[in-house]
């Protein structure tokens, strides 16, 4: 795919492979557990608010994040503060599941051991993030806000005005930019996003789960003939695998900024992936027997969503994810839970 940026020109770097031709993906650090990534809704989550409210609460979740874990003992000692502020600032952390703890054995007695949670927080304040109607929640989450990536060139992210970072670069598909990305692409690999589970949120039963996007294959310059088996994973869970039939570029996307090139993808098809108690289907094709039960959403705050291609696909195209200001359809991506209705 040709990907060229606008005036004034940069050239393309690639830096996909290693001295041995093989492909550098980026993957989470091994070192340590895995750090979060929170999406706070501030008309619903306002306890977390008071969470962060606070320069001291702040600079302990920063101090636990450089340093790991630690006891309240340490903290006090780092801040130079008695050990009752700490703990009573560590409470409010832990009440507002900004951090979290374990109770350990120590030379004397217990100890209580504090670890961060999340490596980045976003709070959203636009009222039309998250829709409710009377059966249907649905949050539209922006296409840049994954907290997770294992990908591999050819890759890369842009916004509806310009290339974000370097092309080919798996290790920039992190970077704080990516906030901005309106098209996503790699050939191989994965990006997940976490969805709040706002059904456990309202104590609402939940009778199918369904996931829109806008998707392409993805191969240099385009292709209409070009399948790649895309597959999706929730909560850890895969539920099915779609084979999209190429990388349109034969026109121009209807949202497609004029700088993008024609020789880059356009668009994409519009696909709804939906989850019930029956099994997984694409519009009305069932892909696969996984159901509703097997995701387990009520033992769940979040919904994890796992958007790549498997390692074993038959056919491992690559693949486009279109978001806002690019393709034919103005959304990023779409979660909606479908509720059980009252009686």
């Amino acid at each position: 795919m040709v990907r060229d940026p606008p005036a004034p020109h940069r050239p393309r770097t690639s830096r996909s492979l290693d001295r041995l031709g093989n492909h550098r993906s980026l993957k989470q650090d091994s070192d340590g557990p895995e750090k979060g990534f929170l999406v706070v809704n501030a008309d619903r989550q306002y306890q977390i608010l008071r969470g962060l409210a606070s320069p001291l609460r702040l600079r302990i979740m920063r101090h636990l994040l450089k340093q790991g874990p630690l006891n309240i003992n340490q903290i006090a000692k780092a801040f130079r503060q008695p050990q009752s502020t700490i703990a009573s600032n560590i409470q409010i952390l832990e009440e507002t599941g900004l951090i979290e703890t374990k109770i350990s054995k120590a030379s004397k007695g217990q100890q209580k051991i504090c670890y961060a949670r999340y490596s980045e927080i976003v709070v959203k304040i636009d009222p039309e993030a998250t829709n409710r109607d009377k059966d249907i929640i649905e949050v539209e989450m922006p296409l840049g806000l994954y907290t997770t990536s294992n990908v591999s060139a050819p890759c890369g992210l842009c916004s509806t005005e310009k290339i974000l970072g370097m092309l080919d670069v798996p290790e920039l598909f992190l970077d704080p930019a990516r906030v901005k990305a309106a098209l996503v692409w790699f050939g191989r690999g994965y990006i997940e996003y976490k969805f709040p589970n706002n059904a456990k949120v309202i104590n609402a039963n939940v009778e199918a789960l369904e996931f829109i996007m806008e998707l392409s294959s993805e191969v240099p310059g385009t292709n209409v003939d070009w399948p790649s088996d895309i597959s999706l994973w929730v909560n850890g869970i895969k539920i099915g695998t779609w084979q999209c039939p190429g990388d349109y570029g034969d026109q121009r996307g209807i949202l497609t900024p004029l700088w993008w090139k024609l020789e880059g993808s356009q668009y994409g098809i519009l696909t709804s992936w939906r989850i019930s108690q029956h099994g997984t289907y694409l519009g009305d094709i069932k892909l696969s027997n996984v159901t509703l039960g097997e995701l387990q959403l009520p033992e769940h705050h979040s919904v994890k969503l796992r958007i790549g291609i498997d390692d074993k696909a038959g056919l491992p195209g690559g693949i486009n994810i279109f978001g806002r200001g690019f393709g034919n359809h103005d959304q990023d991506i779409k979660m909606r839970l479908h509720l059980v209705k009252k009686q």
